[in-house]
């Protein structure tokens, strides 16, 4: 029988195959660092006051701020005034992109915040709840002579968040509220070269709308977007990972098939976690160079939401797998309250997902937190999943201490074993604690480069080198996790070397029936592993005369007697006295596992 390839590899193997996985991980960062540019690019954008003094104002006119069709312009509202012009005559025009440039599809989308500019007037404050009401018209066209195409017409309203500092006399009229960004529009796709914003505050006052608002003198937009740079980087990265992850899936998966014996859950668990990872991997980002996919951020978030699910139900999986008792173990009913809240928190962030970047795919303008009702439904998603990501995390700190602590109190037997097998058990155990350690490294990794490209500039000098540190946050966390879903499925793939055919076992004093495993990817039929045996989850220790009296006490000649494979043997039951056992038709097929003596 053979056990998992970390088990019988030897350390100066792992250590190499370490080193490797180390090497790619450091060519992930450096990616990012000294090859991509930034990942985002953040624009600034003002508005061109254009006046439209027709008496229809709904009937489709595009008015551009600049080039040779230009709008009828005003330089603040106050001339306005004497040309008697009113507040609903006024548009804000706003070109996508700034003259001489265009916008391309490997920016790969469009988010938009925007500033109002509202100077302080006693006639004209801000009330307190005052929400502006803007009518946006968003068009698009590929060529500077071409006729504009409408894309949205939305009406957008926004609450207004503003102070003003300085005491509200007289003498401070004319100075600006200091008012929060506003959340403006968001487009999952750049499929064209130019886009023109016209942004109207119509005014109605029987209806209250756009009353106490205060007195707008400006509107600013910021536009960000993703570098075409950056894309090309990330585009390659998933181009060459995706067959390399497949690859190994499919080797994998092929190891297992060849058993004699059906996959077992957590072997399941492994492979699910490569279709995730491949998932995520394939590039149909590529498509939306030539196609106008504006549900590509959402996709993306979906993508990810199944990886990262699988992740945190893997962990707990492996841990429960080398700590729950047999009758509980290759089952994954047994750990629903670990899953369960994954499963809730998921579900959760779903929900938010879909009624904010859902609702954009025909409205880019909608952002939930615009309104009450939206923003206390979108903080009831939010802290749920908050809530179920805490008792996730709790029950997976208590399912790994409880596994060191069973592995570190077996830990005192092995003083007693020979030289030889004490090493093997020793490394094997050492394994095991690695791949924990490795997880918690990866998972510890992720939350340090996110804090620090949160809290750097973007950027590092070292003399005539820069150092993108956001871009290497992306390239290397991205090439860290597929890099561990690789090394799971190498390592944890069925070894094809037999302990009882080497020549070693003799070294290690154990028969050559005795497997030695460290993992639970054999436990039905082919028998437990020894990281079970270390913590007692199928041991029944037996005193040496009552092993004496055992169905096969002729073979016995330790006092351990191991019963291997629940769904095969039935429970066979030593009476307090010792003297008699109970026993089920097929109890004859008790198997005792010849060992040397531990005392």
């Amino acid at each position: 029988m053979a056990g998992a390839i970390i088990e019988n590899m030897s350390t100066k193997k792992l250590c190499i195959v370490g080193g490797i996985l180390l090497v790619f991980q450091i060519i992930a960062f450096l990616v990012g660092g000294l090859i991509a540019p930034g990942p985002t690019t953040a624009v600034s954008y003002m508005s061109v006051k254009c006046v439209d003094v027709r008496k229809n104002h709904h009937k489709t006119k595009w008015l551009m701020p600049w080039g040779p069709n230009q709008c009828d312009k005003i330089r603040d509202i106050e001339e306005a005034i004497p040309r008697e012009i009113e507040a609903n005559d006024i548009v804000f025009s706003v070109h996508i992109p700034l003259p001489a440039m265009e916008m391309s599809p490997w920016f790969q989308f469009m988010l938009f915040i925007l500033q109002l500019d509202i100077a302080f007037k006693l006639n004209n404050q801000i009330r307190e709840n005052a929400e502006v009401s803007m009518d946006v018209s968003l068009a698009y066209r590929d060529d500077m002579v071409a006729e504009w195409t409408e894309m949205a017409h939305e009406r957008v309203p926004r609450k207004l968040k503003c102070t003003f500092t300085s005491p509200k006399t007289p003498e401070h009229e004319g100075r600006y509220y200091e008012c929060d960004v506003l959340p403006f529009m968001e487009i999952g796709s750049v499929a064209h070269k130019y886009y023109l914003l016209n942004i109207r505050l119509p005014v109605n006052e029987k209806k209250k709308i756009n009353v106490g608002i205060g007195e707008i003198k400006d509107i600013r937009l910021v536009g960000i977007h993703q570098n075409g740079g950056f894309t090309k980087v990330w585009f390659a990265m998933k181009t060459f990972l995706t067959p390399s992850i497949f690859i190994i899936m499919v080797w994998y998966w092929r190891r297992i098939t060849m058993m004699s014996r059906p996959p077992v859950l957590l072997e399941k668990v492994i492979f699910a976690l490569g279709i995730s990872m491949t998932f995520i991997n394939i590039p149909v980002e590529w498509f939306s160079i030539g196609f106008d996919w504006t549900w590509m951020l959402l996709f993306g978030d979906i993508r990810q939401g199944i990886f990262y699910a699988m992740l945190l139900s893997f962990w707990i999986i492996f841990c429960g797998e080398h700590m729950m008792d047999q009758h509980e173990r290759n089952h994954i009913a047994g750990y629903w309250k670990q899953v369960g809240p994954i499963a809730v928190g998921s579900f959760c962030l779903f929900i938010f997902d879909m009624c904010e970047r859902g609702v954009q795919l025909t409205n880019p303008f909608y952002s939930i937190w615009t309104t009450d009702v939206g923003t206390e439904l979108a903080m009831a998603f939010i802290i749920v999943a908050g809530i179920c990501l805490c008792l996730y995390f709790l029950f997976l700190c208590f399912m790994v201490f409880q596994v060191f602590r069973n592995i570190s109190g077996k830990q005192s037997s092995l003083p007693a074993m020979s030289k030889v097998r004490r090493l093997h058990y020793e490394g094997l155990i050492f394994r095991f604690k690695f791949l924990m350690l490795i997880t918690l490294a990866c998972a510890a990794m992720t939350v340090i480069f996110f804090i620090v490209s949160q809290v750097t500039e973007g950027h590092w000098k070292w003399g005539g080198v820069t150092v993108q540190v956001n871009s290497a946050f992306f390239t290397g966390i991205y090439g860290m996790w597929n890099l561990y879903v690789f090394a799971l499925m190498f390592l944890y793939a069925p070894s094809h070397k037999n302990y009882g055919e080497d020549q070693s076992n003799g070294d290690l004093g154990v028969h050559s029936g005795e497997e030695l495993q460290l993992t639970t990817t054999i436990t039905h039929v082919d028998g437990p592993t020894e990281i079970y045996k270390l913590t007692r989850k199928e041991a029944l220790s037996l005193e040496w005369g009552a092993c004496q009296r055992a169905p096969c006490a002729n073979k016995c000649s330790v006092s351990e007697l191991w019963f291997l494979g629940p769904a095969a043997w039935t429970f066979v039951s030593l009476p307090p006295d010792g003297r008699s056992w109970r026993k089920s038709p097929i109890a004859t097929n008790v198997l005792c596992m010849i060992t040397k003596p531990l005392v």
